[in-house]
């Protein structure tokens, strides 16, 4: 096999491989024997109704839950074994349902801890201030400058990230999930609580990501954002893997139409 080959198949390995995932609370299955694949560069939306197991999908992805059944491979690498912050350094990154800033630390602060992963500086190197500390500090502010310029919010980078509303919130949470430079970045709700023109926003601001070649998967109950930026949609149901497809296939399943409307 050539080079050339060889970068190829890389190419169309999966980035994500979910492998039968269930999770048990109290006897009850969120989760049972969910499979799905995605592959680099794209978008992939998770749609269900409530209570779906969407966000707890995306807790065993990201670490907070460790599935009872089943595995995930990452950049071909098994996480079962791996902290939250070892996946983050690795190339996950996550957004909340909940905006989850730290409301008294101003954005460009918020945006900077999401660095963390990627500096060397600790305890020592702010203690002693060795002239590699400046310059690393240096490079991490003009970063998170760059990531609040690229996400509209460069004129609110000194104010207190509770004070801006909850649109601008959302979109600081991108900011500082990108911070840590994903491959994989996991959207949990990002359309929520925004108006219409927010929520336009949202999107053009979804496929600007996409572009720089990040990763997406992102839980919405906006059907109209959902399948107007995702290349692979995939629905679930009662902790169930209800479809996948495009967005056009999801749209004529009659069983996601019945899921949806209780038929």
């Amino acid at each position: 096999m050539t080079n050339q080959d060889l970068r190829q198949a890389q190419s169309q390995q999966p980035i994500l491989d979910v492998q039968g995932l269930t999770k048990l609370f109290g006897g009850v299955k969120a989760q049972d024997n969910i499979s799905f694949s995605i592959e680099p560069g794209i978008v992939c939306g998770l749609i269900g109704p409530n209570g779906a197991g969407k966000t707890t999908l995306f807790n065993m992805i990201t670490g907070i839950y460790a599935p009872d059944n089943g595995q995930v491979i990452f950049n071909g690498r098994n996480t079962r074994k791996m902290a939250v912050h070892q996946l983050v350094k690795a190339g996950i990154a996550r957004t909340f349902q909940h905006v989850e800033l730290f409301g008294s630390m101003t954005l460009l602060e918020n945006v900077l801890v999401g660095m963390h992963v990627r500096t060397r500086c600790g305890f020592w190197g702010a203690v002693t201030r060795f002239p590699w500390v400046n310059r690393e500090e240096k490079a991490a502010v003009e970063k998170a400058e760059s990531l609040l310029e690229f996400t509209g919010l460069i004129d609110d980078a000194h104010k207190p990230a509770g004070d801006l509303p909850v649109g601008r919130q959302k979109t600081a949470e991108i900011a500082r999930a990108l911070a840590s430079d994903p491959l994989l970045l996991l959207l949990d709700e990002p359309a929520a609580g925004l108006n219409a023109v927010e929520t336009e926003n949202l999107g053009q601001l979804i496929r600007a990501v996409k572009d720089r070649g990040v990763t997406m998967m992102l839980v919405e109950h906006d059907m109209s954002l959902a399948m107007g930026i995702s290349d692979k949609v995939i629905v679930l149901d009662q902790g169930r893997k209800l479809a996948q497809g495009t967005p056009r296939e999801i749209q004529n399943d009659e069983a996601v139409m019945a899921a949806y409307l209780g038929g």
